[in-house]
């Protein structure tokens, strides 16, 4: 027989054996019928035995298969052959095989057809045949998808650390290259060094960004003592250090960019008023000296002549000489005056210039003192922020504790708010968000408050509310955003969210309060789209 003749029943062999090759139960050999050439049924025969390495070396196995078809040159034969080799397996196999056998060596050739066609119902139909058109296989794009995490992805995040950028992409090569069948542990351990490695350079990064952070944190803890308690910095100076000190993320960085930039801003402003403000101090100044000086010069002239003109009238012998003397004196003492009336005027006006350079400074400040109270306030849909949420719920608690009287807190989150941005782009979200807040404001009560708790999230705090009342409360502003949509580039949108409440328990904190709604809020979610929970 050729090769070509014998290769398909090992091919076929391989497949059928390759999910179930490892039998638990060691074998030190399997007997094998030895056939003669030309052997027909009902012929009595000896078995040969395997080589004992066959029994787990699959290359042995397949040689040793390969080597038992090569002694059948007849159909016959090749039955008896593939019997034999199936009988040499383990467990339902081997069981089937032995079947084959005894059908085979006694020639009952219709049982023989029954146990294959068992066969191949049971074990050869549920074979997964690859298709060498159908592409690479899962375990190929698992590999590829590994591979470009490693290499890619993680190499890019590395940048900044050259010697593990490099490590991530000789890993992700050596896992290009690697194929089933090769030692799979030298590439195992170096994806595991590399892990270990960034696991360490991570630790050190947030060790040195704790540092800075606490560096920053005094250095603002020190410009906070140098200033008086009502400067409106305090406010700046407040909001930069509890971001610091909470989790950073880009939204609460970016808010207090924007609030601090208005400052910087509003600061200039200032800075120029109080430069106009000196300068015009200074005019002031100077022309004061310049008038004094005039008067006083005028007025020692004026005095000289006055003695002058009081011995001219010892010496006058008649009235026509006291009519002019008396015209000089009213003309000098009318100069003075003018120059007096003028000076006063100067006076006047350059005080009138102060006066408004420093309204202009009390305007400037009084603007930076609302900047700072700004910076409670969400830039983009004028909420609430979370450091104005904190405010007024330390003087709601206050109050409640006095009072008596519950406190409610709903936590809002927007649904699908991601399919939104995706669909309309951030400005449709932006407006989206806007929308929310002023529907909620229209339907809540005053004392009521709105925040944004961070991206598409929500915190409304209810004074004097049950947990009967705030529930219904949150639903009355869910049914009017059903009734009013957002109208963004001449489309009407849609806007619900999901949302928990939970009412304060005697002694329970904010964040306590606010993670029991976060809960119900969870609850809501999970039960579909724009539901209220109330938290237990």
């Amino acid at each position: 027989m050729s090769d070509q003749r014998d290769e398909p029943p090992i091919s076929g062999l391989r497949k059928l054996l390759s999910p179930r090759r490892r039998d638990p139960a060691p074998v030190a050999a399997a007997t094998l019928p030895a056939r003669a050439h030309g052997q027909g049924h009902g012929h009595k025969h000896a078995h040969a035995a395997l080589p004992a390495a066959a029994a787990t070396d699959p290359a042995a196995a397949t040689a040793a298969l390969i080597h038992l078809f090569q002694q059948a040159h007849e159909p016959l034969g090749l039955l008896g052959a593939f019997a034999d080799g199936m009988a040499a397996l383990h467990g339902e196999l081997g069981d089937m095989g032995r079947r084959l056998q005894s059908a085979a060596s006694s020639g009952d050739w219709p049982s023989y057809g029954r146990a294959l066609r068992q066969l191949i119902d049971k074990y050869i139909r549920t074979i997964d045949v690859e298709d060498p058109l159908a592409g690479p296989s899962d375990s190929e794009r698992l590999r590829d998808l590994l591979r470009q995490t490693v290499a890619g992805a993680l190499a890019a995040l590395l940048h900044t650390l050259p010697e593990l950028a490099g490590e991530a992409e000789a890993s992700g090569e050596a896992l290009r290259q690697w194929r089933p069948g090769q030692p799979l542990e030298p590439v195992a351990q170096q994806v595991r060094e590399l892990c270990h490695q960034i696991a360490l350079r991570a630790n050190d990064s947030q060790e040195q960004q704790a540092l800075l952070l606490s560096l920053f944190d005094l250095l603002l803890e020190n410009v906070g003592e140098l200033l008086e308690d009502t400067s409106w910095l305090q406010g700046q100076i407040a909001v930069v250090r509890d971001l610091i000190a909470g989790p950073l993320d880009r939204y609460s960085i970016e808010e207090a960019r924007g609030s601090l930039r208005e400052v910087i801003y509003k600061q200039g402003l200032l800075k120029q008023g109080i430069a106009e403000s000196k300068e015009a101090m200074k005019d002031l100044m100077l022309t004061f000296v310049e008038d004094l000086d005039g008067m006083a010069a005028s007025t020692g002239e004026f005095h000289d002549r006055i003695a002058d003109y009081s011995q001219t009238i010892r010496d006058a012998r008649s009235i026509a000489d006291l009519n002019r003397l008396l015209q000089e004196v009213l003309q000098d003492t009318g100069h003075v005056q003018e120059q007096a009336l003028r000076a006063r005027d100067h006076l006047i006006a350059a005080r009138q210039e102060v006066e408004a350079a420093e309204q202009r400074i009390l305007r400037l400040e009084q603007e930076l003192q609302d900047v700072s109270g700004l910076v409670r306030v969400d830039q983009l849909t004028g909420a609430l922020n979370r450091r104005g949420l904190e405010d007024l719920f330390a003087r709601e608690l206050v109050r409640t504790e006095r009072s008596a009287q519950p406190l409610c807190v709903a936590m809002l989150d927007l649904d699908d708010f991601r399919q939104l941005n995706e669909t309309f782009g951030h400005p449709g979200g932006d407006s989206a968000l806007r929308h929310v807040v002023e529907v909620a404001r229209t339907t809540l009560r005053a004392s009521d408050a709105v925040a944004r708790f961070g991206g598409e999230e929500f915190v409304l705090l209810m004074p004097d509310c049950t947990i009967f009342e705030a529930s219904a409360a949150v639903t009355r502003v869910q049914r009017a955003l059903a009734q009013r949509a957002v109208v963004h580039e001449d489309q009407r949108v849609f806007v619900s969210f999901s949302a928990g409440v939970a009412l304060r328990q005697p002694g329970e904190a904010q964040d306590a309060l606010i993670r029991r709604a976060d809960r119900a809020l969870y609850e809501a979610k999970k039960a579909g789209k724009n539901r209220v929970v109330s938290a237990d």
